[in-house]
């Protein structure tokens, strides 16, 4: 099953995010990550490295992250990583909650599962 790492700046940020997509995710695994490590805001690399190990149920792992240096941290982590990783560039909660559903499906690859990330771009709210 593809797992997915929801990176945000804030710890707290990023429990909510995966704790609501779990509820439409079934199985699926989701990884929080996030802070500085020292209880502050930011990303780091290495966090970000672990979580990504510890999602990959052996068909790949994708990322979801909130914003700046978390692209950047989660690109430095999927390089020294030695799972199949992608950062889906999509809306972090909406994003997060497609790529759930999408990762039910027996069926699902890294890429179907990013691609269902990615089409939360286009969602309206209104």
């Amino acid at each position: 099953m593809v797992g997915l790492v929801v990176v945000s700046h804030s710890q707290t940020a990023a429990d909510g995010i995966a704790a609501v997509a779990g509820e439409m995710g079934g199985e699926t695994r989701i990884e929080s990550v996030g802070g500085d490590g020292q209880g502050g805001f930011g990303t780091v690399a290495d966090d970000i490295e672990a979580a990504i190990e510890a999602a990959d149920g052996g068909d790949g792992v994708v990322v979801l992250v909130d914003l700046g240096s978390a692209v950047m941290n989660a690109e430095v982590a999927i390089e020294s990583s030695e799972v199949d990783a992608v950062i889906a560039d999509a809306p972090v909660l909406e994003g997060t909650v497609n790529a759930a559903v999408t990762a039910t499906s027996p069926k699902a690859t890294v890429e179907s599962v990013r691609e269902q990330a990615e089409a939360a771009r286009g969602v309206e709210k209104l």
